[in-house]
């Protein structure tokens, strides 16, 4: 179950990021009502997902680097953004750097 209100985080933080650009520097009320309460939801379900079994530093991993995998993607994807050579060796680093801390929390 930890697990689900990991990825319950994972999936608000990568909404409330995305929503980033639309608040405009926090000047638009709905957008940034929307981009501040996805993020603490996402603090929330991360909260109750290091409370209940995993370890912070595995979770705080796997939210930070997933999150920050999917916003890439996310940005190339939906805002345009260029995908470079230095963009996918860093998100292949940062997606090893949490499988490396998987395995060794595992034990």
């Amino acid at each position: 179950m930890p697990y689900v209100f990991l990825l319950a985080a994972i999936s608000f933080e990568v909404v409330a990021t995305s929503l980033l650009k639309s608040t405009e520097g926090f000047t638009r009320l709905w957008p940034t009502v929307a981009c501040l309460t996805g993020y603490a939801a996402s603090f929330a379900a991360l909260a109750w997902a290091v409370r209940h079994e995993l370890p912070v530093g595995v979770a705080y991993a796997m939210w930070s680097g997933l999150g920050t995998a999917a916003i890439v993607a996310i940005g190339a994807v939906f805002l345009n953004e260029p995908v470079t050579v230095q963009k996918i060796a860093g998100v292949l680093l940062v997606i090893g750097g949490v499988v490396v801390l998987n395995l060794g929390g595992a034990h």
